[in-house]
């Protein structure tokens, strides 16, 4: 099965990161919305240290985050406010503000949108090729990561 994969050594390097340039197809995603949920999911699930003190947790005035099974953060976008407390209380630099927008589309990675054959619209126009779909599998050697379901990421992973 193809899946997103996103390689955040590139993405992180895009001179355009905080306003990503690579387009998204689906209408309910103004300014480009699903690609910065992408980079959202793929910092919490690889790059977050996932501290069992949860300090950005404590630090949400409206309990915003919380922990799923496995210590990865999930943001719930209708309790957020965007205070980016969350951001300011991380030991660690993980949690990125400009991924905290008040209001957030998801990305549904295009499933059931486009013809197998295709790619999606985010993987054709990334002018870096940090975006792929491609049917790939972890692989912690080369730093590639489950990010989730239909999402793979690359990057270095902090380990306890």
């Amino acid at each position: 099965m193809k899946k997103i994969f996103i390689d955040l050594d590139i993405c992180d390097g895009c001179e355009a990161k905080e306003q990503c340039t690579a387009r998204c197809s689906y209408p309910y995603h103004p300014a480009n919305d699903g690609i910065t949920s992408l980079r959202e999911l793929a910092a919490y699930a690889v790059i977050c240290r996932k501290c069992e003190s949860g300090n950005c947790i404590n630090a949400c005035p409206k309990e915003a985050l919380e922990k799923e099974p496995g210590g990865v953060l999930r943001r719930n976008n209708l309790r957020c406010i965007s205070c980016k407390s969350c951001a300011l209380a991380c030991p660690f630099g993980t949690i990125y503000p400009e991924l905290i927008p008040y209001w957030l589309s998801k990305c549904d990675y295009c499933l059931g949108r486009i013809a197998p054959a295709d790619d999606p619209l985010c993987v054709k126009t990334c002018p870096l090729g940090a975006i792929k779909f491609v049917e790939i599998e972890p692989d912690e050697a080369k730093k590639i990561h489950q990010g989730g379901e239909h999402l793979v990421v690359k990057c270095d992973v902090w380990k306890r």
